[in-house]
């Protein structure tokens, strides 16, 4: 009902063509239309009945990142209602009723270099007095500039590279010193680069533990990673479904080109790994909602399997498409875009294939 619902909801609100005119306009997303998602109670899908949540879990929200990957709708749904959901639950932040009202987004400033790794944060918070002063830059911040509020993980000991010393804050993204610089990325969505300058922090704006900060996020990368695996699994089905309808359409020879055996023979390829990564996705929302502390590799075979199975997709989509298929006026480029920034976004297929080597010993 909740997968019918949505995918309802989006082909009417949401289209493709809604991610062209708010690339063409240089908006990041459509405001009304987060407005709606909040009044459908997505963004309170993990948050608590007592927040104003509908609490339906992990599973349920890997769904709805599913559906929005389909039509490829642009909102802060990943970093505000999955990451950030998570993390202040975990917490126990008074901010969940905001979140779920959608009266507040979030961004996740995380990311110093080109590649995903928490623990390699050498953005510092020093201790002055009560309060703490944060120095140094976050990249690759999805929802940077648009978002009222960030998580920002920063080291208040030890050096880079370690997991120990990592503290996690929640600040205003208008406190003095936080600079938003818009990047231009691929996938025409909102992703910055945040400079932070001497900007202060009280003990109040700490999620978790100090020099722990890693625990107070681990569940909520998680959480996004699997609801991202979900997103590029939806993408990869709108792209899909694009392709084969091609196949049926156009004609060469006389004949559609979807009876020519080679091609045939690549499309049932590319079925059989989605129903593959469908398992691997589900799996992961199942055991995230069953067993959080034991859901790193599921979550991490979802997001390899879905990042491989994308970036097939989409080659095979703008090959099948001809000519067409590297134009702009087509809109398969929107979903090889997404896919190539979704595959980096919180960890590439490299990243997720080591952390499964590690888990099983290898």
């Amino acid at each position: 009902m909740l997968r019918d619902a949505a995918r309802s909801f989006l082909a009417e609100a949401s289209p493709v063509s809604s991610l062209r005119r708010n690339r063409d306009r240089g908006i990041p997303y459509d405001t009304e239309l987060w407005s709606q998602m909040a009044q459908l109670g997505w963004t309170g899908v993990l948050l608590p009945e007592e927040a104003g949540g509908s609490d339906m879990g992990h599973r349920a929200a890997g769904i709805l990142a599913e559906e929005m990957g389909e039509v490829l709708a642009a909102s802060p749904f990943l970093s505000t209602a999955v990451i950030a959901a998570t993390a202040l639950r975990q917490a126990g932040s008074d901010r969940l009723s905001q979140i779920a009202e959608g009266a507040v987004t979030y961004a996740l400033a995380i990311d110093e270099k080109a590649k995903f790794s928490p623990r390699a944060s050498a953005l510092q918070a020093v201790r002055q007095g009560n309060s703490y002063r944060l120095s140094g830059r976050k990249c690759f911040v999805a929802d940077g500039s648009s978002a009222k509020r960030l998580l920002v993980l920063a080291r208040t000991s030890g050096r880079a590279g370690e997991a120990e010393g990592l503290t996690l804050f929640d600040i205003d993204a208008a406190r003095a010193g936080v600079t938003p610089q818009r990047s231009n990325t691929v996938d025409s969505r909102d992703h910055a680069t945040l400079i932070f300058e001497d900007v202060e922090a009280t003990g109040a704006d700490i999620l978790g533990d100090i020099d722990n900060g890693m625990a107070a996020i681990h569940t909520a990368l998680n959480a996004g990673q699997a609801s991202m695996a979900a997103e590029l699994l939806g993408l990869t089905s709108g792209a899909f479904s694009m392709t084969a309808g091609y196949l049926r359409e156009r004609k060469q020879f006389g004949r559609t080109i979807g009876s020519f055996q080679a091609l045939q023979h690549r499309a049932a390829h590319l079925w059989a790994q989605i129903e593959i990564t469908a398992s691997a996705v589900a799996n992961a929302g199942r055991v995230l909602d069953e067993s959080p502390d034991e859901a790193d590799l599921a979550v991490s075979v979802a997001k390899a399997h879905a990042t491989q199975t994308a970036q097939l997709a989409v080659r095979e989509g703008v090959q099948m498409h001809g000519g067409i298929g590297m134009t702009d006026e087509f809109d398969m480029g929107f979903y090889m875009k997404r896919a190539r920034v979704g595959a980096e976004w919180l960890g590439d297929y490299g990243y997720h294939a080591a952390r499964v080597a590690a888990a099983r010993g290898i």
